[in-house]
């Protein structure tokens, strides 16, 4: 797929907020290498090639493993992925179809076991924000390309 619109030209200051967001989000206490499987569990959902090689890249290069990358997308049947990231990951594709899943009370309190009350703020604005940058990606017609 080729690139559809130059968004970044066109709307440097829409752009410039998406950024800082990622900023904000590098300065929470959410674990990296859990940002990242969000990132690609959403990404998975969405069918965001982009994205998919951009953050399998960037958990590589933080140490995650690739069997731990292989699986994201069958974490439940993983005993390689801790509750506390399990809770997470089910809670990324609650809030990725939220119109089907919702966000029950009973998957709020298991993941409120695992993480505070700001935590859960943070997850949630990196679970929108990665939902953000597929739509973004795929409706602008991003491709993904071939590390060298």
């Amino acid at each position: 797929m080729e690139q559809r619109v130059r968004y970044n030209e066109l709307a440097p200051e829409g752009l410039k907020i998406m950024l800082e967001m990622e900023k904000y989000l590098h300065t929470t206490d959410i674990d990296p290498k859990l940002m990242e499987l969000v990132k690609i569990r959403a990404s998975q959902i969405n069918g965001c090639a982009y994205c998919l090689n951009m953050h399998t890249v960037d958990a590589r290069k933080i140490g995650e493993t690739e069997q731990r990358l292989y699986c994201v997308s069958a974490w439940r049947e993983c005993d390689f992925y801790s509750e506390a990231e399990k809770a997470a990951l089910e809670l990324t594709e609650h809030v990725t179809l939220i119109p089907s899943l919702r966000v029950p009370d009973e998957l709020y309190d298991r993941v409120r076991q695992y993480f505070a009350e700001k935590e859960y703020v943070d997850l949630i604005l990196a679970i929108n924000q990665i939902n953000s940058w597929n739509r973004i990606s795929i409706s602008m017609g991003n491709f993904a390309t071939v590390e060298k």
